[in-house]
């Protein structure tokens, strides 16, 4: 049974956009004294959760600039607001590259705005690196050679949670609530091959409208199906809705939730701690609300960080860590340049990273590309929320079966 609400065009995860048609130097002044990075946020509108990121990444370029910039050059961060429409980051992207001249364009969230404008960017040879979505379609190295994702892919996360359930639930019901749009419909996607002929123990999945009113009756609908196994795939305000509803109905499944929304200070604190014990997720980055880190070094760096460069009025913002490590990240890159920033050499040394771990990226997670793979982080750890703290459990996955087996 399929339940479907108003269909949303807005659409996440991991993410807005860039783009337009028009001329453009391929090549910099090499009299530049700075690097121009341009992005495109959702600060205002449905997605605004995530103007976080863009906030952090200012804030992470603010810390290098202080300490010198990069091999001698600072760095200008020019960033602007979509209001969470992808048809506005169009018009956006091409004022950066086209005004603004900036160098790349980087980590501007969102599936429809970064598809939007993929085809612009590259016929422009701009770089378009570590777009803020898990959408594989944004790492298709021979095809669009200018764009670059970042994150584990959605649909490869989807199939670890399939393959969780067949690993430790084999043969129960299962029920998803997934959120229209790209986002939630790949990460749903990676579910359904993962579990192979074992989707018919798929009771019912619906679709949600990001703003949809009518979540009571969602759950409602869920729990009568009498499964055992509940999937959310959305964002973090949604998330701890849902959880908190289905606590009020005292129906206690078996919680699965993805990435985005498996942050302790976004989604399980506004649960309630005790209704989100026992949730299940996967992740790739330390969460900052996280206890368990609390003694980390690279986690104290986080917050000395936030004290000084960030100063907002919590600094347990789990879009802010992706921020943050993704402007790391590109840090990286930028430093392989050397003396040569020019569009080609930023994207030949996006191409040639080796085993570069992001220090706010959970033990054993790195980052490596070549000029074949444009998939920069393919590990996920499991994890499992005990009411306090983020419990990892088996080994860190790399990949994860595409197909179920019929039991």
């Amino acid at each position: 049974m399929r339940v479907t609400g108003r269909v949303l065009f807005v659409s996440l995860i991991a993410f807005a956009s860039l783009g337009a048609m028009s001329q453009q130097h391929s090549e910099q002044s090499t009299s530049d004294n700075e690097i121009r990075i341009g992005n495109v946020m959702p600060y205002s509108g449905l997605l605004s959760e995530f103007g976080a990121i863009g906030q952090a990444e200012a804030a992470y370029f603010d810390m290098v600039n202080a300490r010198g910039g990069i091999n001698g050059r600072k760095i200008r961060f020019i960033t602007r607001d979509d209001n969470s429409d992808p048809s506005t980051a169009l018009e956006l992207t091409r004022n950066l590259v086209e005004k603004d001249d900036v160098h790349l364009m980087f980590g501007s969230f969102g599936t429809p705005g970064n598809l939007a404008t993929r085809w612009y960017l590259n016929e422009k040879k701009v770089p378009q690196l570590f777009a803020a979505s898990g959408d594989e379609e944004l790492s298709q190295a021979r095809a669009f050679p200018w764009t670059m994702g970042w994150q584990p892919s959605f649909r490869s996360e989807g199939r670890i949670y399939a393959n969780y359930i067949q690993a430790y639930y084999p043969r129960k019901k299962i029920v998803v609530l997934w959120q229209n749009d790209q986002f939630g419909r790949m990460l749903y996607k990676g579910i359904q091959e993962g579990l192979g002929d074992l989707n018919r123990l798929v009771l019912v999945d619906i679709a949600f409208d990001i703003n949809d009113e009518h979540l009571d009756g969602h759950v409602s609908i869920l729990k009568r199906a009498g499964a055992d196994i509940f999937v959310f795939l959305g964002v973090p305000s949604t998330a701890s809705k849902v959880i908190k509803l289905a606590a009020s109905m005292k129906w206690r499944p078996v919680f699965i939730v993805n990435d985005a929304s498996a942050s302790i200070a976004n989604a399980m604190a506004p649960a309630g701690l005790e209704n989100s014990s026992g949730v299940i997720s996967a992740a790739f980055l330390k969460d900052p609300s996280d206890p368990a880190w609390k003694n980390d070094p690279a986690m104290k760096d986080w917050f000395a960080f936030m004290d000084q460069y960030h100063h907002v009025e919590s600094t347990n913002n789990s879009a802010a860590v992706y921020g943050y490590a993704a402007a790391e990240a590109l840090t990286q890159v930028l430093k392989q340049c050397g003396d040569d920033f020019s569009r080609e050499n930023i994207m030949r040394q996006a191409a040639s990273v080796k085993a570069y771990q992001p220090s706010v990226a959970l033990p054993n997670i790195r980052m490596s590309t070549s000029p074949s793979s444009y998939l920069p982080i393919r590990q996920m750890r499991l994890v499992q929320f005990d009411g306090r703290s983020w419990q990892p459990f088996g080994d860190v996955i790399e990949t994860a079966f595409t197909e179920g087996t019929a039991r």
